[in-house]
């Protein structure tokens, strides 16, 4: 069963629009999963979906939702990606943050205690900054951008967190990805893997970008990980 809910901003600066689908039973634990630069589209639902009938309660959070609400856009289409570059460029990722603990907090008043995250792009950026910033029992992250310039938060992950790096990601250069091994590989609580010869958006559900190979291979390795995290 799917549909959207409104979250109560902690910010109070509104309510938080999300796709939420639930498992058929009770739900073992909750996933949010955390878009991209392309809104809630049909690859994040779909995903969501995917969570939902594995028996957790998926929620997808618009992050967008200040400035452009309910947006959603195709990456294959060049003025879509325009657009989407647009809504990065002024999105304040701290709000991101308070967007994703809104969630946290609105998931467990539902009852469900556990609560991970999957994020993708822009979205695997937040799963860093939930790990660092929140009380998320587990992030994972998807070839996020920029975490290169935040790993001075490293210290402060305290719940398990699995990066996932594509290794021709033109997004993340190779000196990006290695600040990040350099800055991570020795912290007790972060395991990262390397997907060399893949680009950025490699495990998208759907369209021109996605790697079936290397996506099942991430995909996987997110179950077992999440299966094992918040359990």
């Amino acid at each position: 069963m799917a549909e959207t809910v409104y979250i109560p901003s902690l910010k109070t600066d509104g309510e938080i629009p999300a796709y939420v689908a639930r498992p058929a039973g009770t739900p073992k634990a909750a996933i949010i999963v955390i878009p991209e630069i392309f809104g809630v589209n049909p690859g994040i639902r779909q995903k969501a979906d995917k969570w939902a009938q594995q028996g957790y309660l998926a929620v997808a959070p618009d992050i967008f939702w200040r400035f452009a609400p309910g947006v959603e856009l195709n990456p294959d289409v060049e003025t879509e990606l325009q657009e989407a570059f647009g809504y990065f460029q002024q999105y304040d990722p701290t709000d991101g943050v308070y967007d994703i603990e809104s969630t946290i907090k609105w998931i467990r008043a539902q009852g469900v205690s556990k609560v991970g995250c999957a994020g993708y792009c822009l979205g695997g950026r937040l799963a860093y900054m939930a790990a660092a910033r929140t009380d998320i029992d587990a992030s994972v992250g998807y070839y996020g951008v920029m975490i290169d310039q935040m790993l001075d938060e490293a210290h402060h992950i305290a719940n398990p967190l699995m990066l996932h790096i594509a290794g021709a990601d033109h997004f993340v250069l190779p000196e990006a990805q290695a600040a990040i091994h350099a800055g991570l590989d020795d912290h007790p609580k972060v395991t990262l893997h390397d997907y060399p010869g893949l680009d950025h958006g490699f495990a998208a559900e759907m369209g021109d970008r996605r790697n079936e190979e290397g996506a099942q291979l991430a995909d996987s390795r997110t179950v077992a990980f999440l299966e094992t995290n918040l359990a």
